[in-house]
């Protein structure tokens, strides 16, 4: 079990199951870039996160939910949970504040088109996680919602995903604890679209472990190779 002041990110998950050095990048080191894709991102999740609550028939669907986890470790805000109505027969629930038996399927917003969903879906099911730890109940499926196609894709939260979910969160805590930053390995598909991809420099920097670092070092060549300027009291003397 953790404690509330080493809880991590939820979102890092999704960056983590995306590729550990991204995590380490930006969790790490402090080092964030944004480009087309995470600014279209920023815009979709901003209309999301208003806050407010709003009913649908038999679905009550409530946004920016504060959620933790004490066993994974991690903390974060639900872009959507939507509120379905159920009979406790059927494994509905009370929640606080809210009348009748409920059961719980948190949605979350991505820009694009579904094609690398296990990163997401990672996500994802650490939300219902932490949604089970706090209501108390069991959360079979959720859901991704894809801003460019305007369609859902149901994620089945199944012992596989399950298991997938907690050893990456537990390698977040691994790494941070370690302060290490795993090395880069180029992948087209993935390093092209990312928005760290000249802070991380993949393909050009070899077995460099620490972007940081990197950078330091070129600024201190840079430095150095600097034309001194002579003293004042020395312009114009031979």
């Amino acid at each position: 079990m953790y404690t509330e002041d080493n809880l991590l990110p939820l979102s890092a998950t999704s960056q983590y199951a995306y590729c550990p050095r991204r995590f380490a990048l930006v969790h790490i080191e402090q080092l964030w870039s944004d480009n087309i894709h995470t600014a279209v991102g920023n815009v979709l999740h901003k209309k999301v996160h208003s806050g407010v609550r709003e009913s649908r028939g038999d679905t009550l669907i409530l946004r920016s939910l504060r959620l933790r986890s004490l066993r994974l470790g991690i903390s974060g805000i639900t872009d959507v949970v939507e509120m379905i109505r159920t009979p406790l027969s059927q494994g509905g629930i009370q929640i606080p504040g809210i009348k009748g038996t409920w059961l719980p399927l948190p949605v979350e917003y991505k820009k694009g088109t579904a094609k690398n969903n296990h990163p997401y879906e990672v996500q994802l099911c650490a939300q219902a996680i932490c949604l089970e730890e706090m209501l108390g109940c069991h959360i079979n499926v959720g859901a991704l919602f894809y801003g460019e196609t305007r369609r859902r894709c149901e994620v089945v939260f199944d012992e596989v995903l399950r298991q997938q979910t907690e050893t990456v969160c537990a390698r977040l805590h691994e790494l941070v604890q370690k302060g290490i930053t795993p090395s880069a390995v180029y992948e087209k598909k993935k390093c092209d679209c990312c928005s760290l991809l000249e802070i991380c420099l993949p393909r050009s920097m070899g077995k460099e472990r620490s972007a940081q670092k990197w950078l330091t070092r070129q600024i201190d060549e840079l430095s150095g190779n600097e034309i001194k300027k002579p003293p004042e009291d020395m312009v114009g003397n031979p």
